[in-house]
């Protein structure tokens, strides 16, 4: 059997993390397997670098910034083959160029256009173990671009598929993937399974187990994702296509995004195409929308309300700026202080009341909905950040998620 594992930043963060990493690799080599090995950077070792560059400048270039970041993984996958080595396990580190990977120009935020799994094969033709830095990959002239936060899951993912690799398993500090981030709900169990449309739906909304892009990969190449615990043996959740499951429950699990902004252009005039001029606009400068509320006219204006990654926010005010004086609009609004809840779940297909008991919830709490946006498998709701952990608790306790799914099933 042929594995790719990925090994998160808190799985190699110190030596003696790195040298445990090496005798789980060394087991699964032990019983028969081959396995190419990604690794993130060191703990926090990334945002060291940032705040280093931050020192210097506030607008690096973003060739040189990219040519900054990759150095982190490239000293964790150095490392981790040494430890291999000491454990009798012949290793040899790859950049992601070595590992074939080539990716656009986006510097920060590259997508892959191609690999080329040659090197690895002969690696592992050889008898040994590859060992590839995540997170990065070259574009055809040669230049380092990095993957965008969490890229080396969807370095690790993207090889998986490439070399008809049996199981793509990410290992991290978490035992898979929750009900809900357990450490803002104390009371959320893990799941065995998720199918690929329900993980990315979470991903997106929030949950932090793994990048966006690298679920949307792992979808169109129907690589199987085990998403395990490095320092405990827990049986960890699965991805892969929709798993058949009797009678699923209406949501398999909610997420927080503390990250995002909401922007509004008020008094703004309701004729064809001043929607299609602003979110051009906002394309053309790379920023991403996500719920969109305009609203009923009234003396042929309306307003337009989106949410964009607050991130984005110094980039896009002087877009929407520019965009409100030449509609002539009558103000702008960038509140900076809400959050996004999201409840997820494929058996909310076709079934009644769902969005319904998320608003109830929420209004027996006692917080406000400021936005919502649907799709076929989610219900979200822009709150005020300040309430935001208070609303995630209230969903996860509105569907029974910290019950046993049998519980679950009767109860909705």
């Amino acid at each position: 059997m042929l594995l790719v594992q990925k090994f998160g930043g808190s799985s190699v963060a110190t030596a003696q993390h790195i040298a445990e990493v090496a005798q789980k690799i060394q087991r699964v080599i032990e019983q028969g397997h081959q396995v190419v090995v990604v690794a993130s950077a060191m703990g926090d070792s990334t945002d060291h670098l940032v705040d280093l560059a931050s020192e210097l400048t506030s607008m690096p270039a973003g060739r040189e910034m990219d040519a900054l970041l990759a150095t982190g993984e490239l000293v964790t996958v150095a490392l981790l083959a040494m430890a291999l080595e000491q454990h009798g396990v012949p290793a040899r580190s790859f950049s992601g160029a070595q590992a074939g990977i080539r990716t656009t120009y986006d510097f920060g935020r590259a997508r892959i256009e191609s690999i080329n799994p040659g090197p690895l094969r002969r690696t592992l033709a050889a008898g040994i173990t590859p060992v590839v830095a995540g997170f990065q990959g070259a574009t055809a002239s040669g230049d380092v671009a990095t993957l965008g936060r969490g890229g080396s899951d969807l370095t690790a993912i993207a090889l998986a598929g490439a070399l008809n690799a049996d199981r793509c398993e990410i290992y991290s500090d978490v035992a898979g993937v929750y009900t809900a981030d357990p450490r803002i709900v104390p009371d959320a169990t893990p799941l065995s399974s998720l199918s690929y449309d329900e993980m990315l739906e979470l991903a997106s909304q929030g949950a932090q187990v793994l990048q966006t892009q690298a679920v949307e990969y792992a979808k169109g190449q129907q690589v199987v994702i085990h998403a395990r615990s490095t320092f405990r043996d827990e049986p960890g959740t699965q991805i892969e296509a929709e798993p058949v499951i009797p009678v699923k429950p209406a949501v398999t699990a909610v997420a927080l995004n503390r990250h995002v902004a909401k922007v509004g252009l008020m008094g703004v005039p309701d004729y064809p195409g001043v929607a299609a001029y602003l979110f051009s606009s906002l394309a053309q400068h790379g920023i991403n929308i996500e719920l969109v509320i305009q609203s009923v006219s009234h003396d042929k204006l309306n307003d337009i309300a989106f949410t964009i990654d607050e991130h984005d926010v110094a980039r896009a005010r002087p877009v929407v700026e520019e965009c409100l004086v030449n509609l002539k609009g009558q103000a702008l609004v960038i509140d900076d202080t809400v959050a996004k809840v999201s409840a997820v779940g494929s058996g909310m297909l076709g079934r009644p009341g769902v969005a319904a008991t998320v608003f109830q919830a929420l209004a027996d709490a006692g917080i406000n909905i400021q936005m919502i946006g649907t799709s076929e498998i989610k219900i979200s709701c822009i709150v005020a950040r300040k309430d935001a952990e208070h609303a995630l608790e209230q969903i996860h306790k509105a569907f029974g998620l910290d019950l046993s799914q049998e519980v679950i099933e009767d109860t909705f």
